[in-house]
C-alpha cells in the first residue's frame, strides 16, 4: 500500500547513494517504502538539485540493470522547494479529469517550473556548464526553425524525409512546443540552447536512436536525453511520471523503472548527440547515420506499444 502524498513529500531529501542503491531492490519487488525512496530522491533533484539529477538517476537505473554505479557522491547546492511547488505539484500528480495525453502533460509539467525556488535556474546554468554532453551550449548561437522545404528536398528514404513524414503523417509540429510561447528566450545561455535543440531534435533522435512515439517509448526517450544532456525538464517529466505510477497506480512502478533505466544506460553509452551537426546528415538514410556516428539503436525489455495494450485492455 503507498503512502500518503504528505508522506511522499517527507521523503524528497538530499539521498545517500548507497542507501538510495539499497532501496532499489526493494522497489523492484514492490515495496512502497522503498519505492517512496526512489520518488523522493528524484522530487529532491529534479526540483530542486539540478546538479545530482545525474548521480541520483544513475544510482537508480545502473543499480536496477544490476550494474555498478559511475557516480559518486558529492555535495550539490540546492534551492528549498516552496509551498507553492508542493502544492502545484500535487495538482499535477491529479491531472485532468480526462487524463493527460502527450501535449498536456509536457506542457503541465514544464509549467512547474514557475513554482520553484527562484534560486533554481541559476543552479541549472551551472549544472548545463558542468555536463558532459552540454557541448559548449552557452557559446552556441541559437538555430533557426528547420526548413520543411529543405526536407522535403532530401532524397527519399533520407533521415529528412523521414523525418518530414513523421511530422505530417502523425500531425506534429517541428519543434514539439512553441519555444516562443514557453519562454525560452528568457531563460539563461546554456539552458536556452539546450531546451531549444531539444525541442527541435527531439523527433530527429526518436528515428535515430530507435524510440517509437508510444507512451512507453516517450519515457525512455526522456531518460535518453536526461543521461545525456542532464536535461532537467527531462528528469522533472520521469519524476512526476513515476511519482504519478507510485501514487495512483503502483502496479506499473517496476515496469517504468525497467524502461527508464534501460533507456538511461543507453544515453551514456551513446555519442554525445549535442556535439552532432544533424543537418549536414539529412541527405543520409538512418542506417548510414548510425553507422557514421556509432549509434545503436535502443532495445528494451518490452514492447514499445504495451501500454497501449494494457489500456485497450482494461
Amino acid at each position: 500500500m503507498s503512502i500518503s502524498f504528505s508522506e511522499l513529500r517527507d521523503k524528497a531529501v538530499r539521498p545517500d547513494l548507497q542507501r538510495l542503491a539499497a532501496s532499489v531492490a526493494g522497489a523492484r519487488q514492490g515495496n512502497a517504502s522503498d519505492q517512496a525512496t526512489l520518488c523522493g530522491a528524484m522530487i529532491w533533484a529534479s526540483f530542486s538539485a539540478p546538479a545530482a539529477i545525474p548521480a541520483v538517476f544513475d544510482t537508480i537505473c545502473r543499480t536496477q540493470l544490476g550494474l555498478e554505479p559511475t557516480s559518486a557522491e558529492s555535495v550539490s547546492a540546492n534551492a528549498e522547494l516552496p509551498e507553492a511547488f508542493w502544492t502545484q505539484f500535487e495538482d499535477t500528480l491529479v491531472g485532468p479529469e480526462a487524463g493527460y495525453d502527450a501535449t498536456s502533460i509536457t506542457v503541465a509539467v514544464a509549467g512547474l517550473s514557475v513554482a520553484l525556488n527562484e534560486g533554481y535556474a541559476a543552479l541549472s546554468e551551472d549544472a548545463a556548464l558542468c555536463h558532459p554532453g552540454s557541448s559548449n551550449a552557452q557559446n552556441k548561437p541559437i538555430p533557426p526553425m528547420i526548413s520543411l522545404t529543405e526536407l522535403g528536398e532530401c532524397p527519399d528514404g533520407s533521415l529528412a524525409r523521414e523525418l518530414l513524414s513523421m511530422w505530417v503523417d502523425n500531425g506534429f509540429d517541428p519543434e514539439v512546443l512553441d519555444r516562443d510561447a514557453i519562454g525560452l528566450n528568457g531563460l539563461s545561455p546554456a539552458m536556452r540552447y539546450l531546451n531549444t535543440r531539444i525541442l527541435q531534435m527531439h523527433d530527429t533522435w526518436h528515428l535515430v536512436a530507435g524510440y517509437q512515439t508510444t507512451s512507453l517509448h516517450e519515457m525512455a526517450i526522456s531518460a535518453f536525453q536526461l543521461a545525456q544532456f542532464g536535461h532537467n525538464y527531462s528528469a522533472m517529466f520521469l519524476t512526476t511520471v513515476c511519482t504519478m505510477s507510485y501514487l495512483r497506480q503502483p502496479q506499473g512502478f517496476v515496469l517504468l523503472l525497467q524502461n527508464l533505466s534501460e533507456a538511461w544506460v543507453h544515453g551514456c553509452e551513446a555519442p554525445k548527440f549535442m556535439a552532432i551537426e544533424w543537418e549536414q546528415d539529412w541527405h543520409m538514410n538512418i542506417g548510414e547515420v548510425r553507422a557514421k556516428h556509432g549509434i545503436k539503436p535502443f532495445s528494451g525489455s518490452f514492447p514499445a506499444g504495451l501500454l497501449e495494450q494494457l489500456s485497450q485492455a482494461s
